[in-house]
């Protein structure tokens, strides 16, 4: 099949669970090649949303194509090119590390099985343990070894579920220097995640909230989209002067950001003039910030709480 100018296409995806519509009228465009973030809260629809992507689950209502095939009528040989990365380890805790990639290889059929692994092996730095079990493996290296079972069959596109949860800093800087040299090499990947570090090192992103799509392009257009205006301010008795603020004309959020409050709204002059006798107090260091990408997520989920208190509804 010739390559598709958009690895993922898909038009309206819906999923429901009884009477609860989990994932409703997602569209997405990914084009091949890209480093796509995915992002939303717990319960947003996240992996619901994956799962129809790669052919495990079929949704009730919508259209689209994953690497050229139909979701609803080639949903297996979408599962041929995937890598899927689930939330949760996996594998085989009393294999060893040599033994779960071989297992993996096995179920694909890879071709010159024996070479590939080793080469798996290599490729994410785990020969040195290939003996190991993997029970016995930190955080960090059963992320190396989930990956490099998921690469072993050469997926075209490979959708990551959180892979970076409860990994430390040096692991998930190590993580993202092996997706982006995947990238580099042709590969598509779709990552969900909550760290904003990690999605501002993304080509793109989508923003996925109780089941709607509520934003997505590159980080600087979600962040200009917003239209949000946002003020910090240093200082004494911050928690104090926050709930002031919340009362104040143009302020529509204020939220702790280390030793800072970062208040933000979309009535720019509105906000400016309340900012402006804050300015003039010795004890508060007050200026003007660009908005950041965890500033406008947190104030798309503010807009919802009818959709929040109804997510939580069993």
């Amino acid at each position: 099949m010739s390559a598709a100018p958009f690895a993922i296409d898909v038009e309206g995806l819906t999923k429901r669970f009884g009477n609860r519509t989990v994932v409703d009228g997602f569209s997405l465009q990914v084009p091949t090649g890209q480093i796509y973030g995915f992002l939303g809260p717990n319960g947003s629809g996240k992996t619901t949303t994956i799962r129809m992507l790669c052919g495990l689950l079929t949704p009730d209502a919508g259209r689209g194509t994953c690497l050229g095939y139909d979701i609803l009528r080639e949903s297996e040989l979408i599962k041929r090119e995937v890598g899927y990365m689930t939330q949760r380890f996996s594998l085989y805790e009393d294999l060893s590390i040599a033994e779960n990639l071989e297992f993996v290889a096995r179920m694909y059929r890879v071709p010159g099985r024996a070479a590939r692994v080793e080469q798996a092996l290599e490729r994410l730095g785990l020969g040195a343990r290939r003996a190991q079990l993997a029970g016995t493996l930190s955080g960090g290296w059963k992320q190396r070894l989930a990956l490099a079972a998921c690469l072993l069959h050469e997926p075209k596109l490979l959708l990551l579920d959180e892979p970076t949860a409860g990994v430390d800093p040096g692991a998930r800087r190590d993580f993202w220097d092996h997706i982006h040299d995947l990238a580099h090499h042709g590969m598509t990947v779709l990552v969900s995640t909550h760290y904003m570090d990690e999605a501002e090192r993304c080509h793109a992103l989508a923003y996925i909230a109780y089941g709607k799509l509520l934003a997505h392009g590159t980080a600087r257009q979600v962040i200009e989209a917003a239209g949000l205006s946002t003020w910090s301010i240093e200082g004494n008795d911050l928690m104090e002067l926050a709930r002031d603020l919340r009362r104040r004309a143009g302020v529509e959020m204020v939220v702790p950001f280390g030793e800072a409050l970062h208040v933000s709204g979309r009535d720019a002059a509105a906000l400016a003039a309340t900012m402006a006798p804050l300015a003039t107090r010795a004890e508060l260091r007050v200026r003007e910030a660009e908005p950041g990408l965890e500033d406008v997520f947190i104030h798309l989920m503010q807009g919802l709480p009818d959709a929040a208190a109804a997510a939580r509804r069993p």
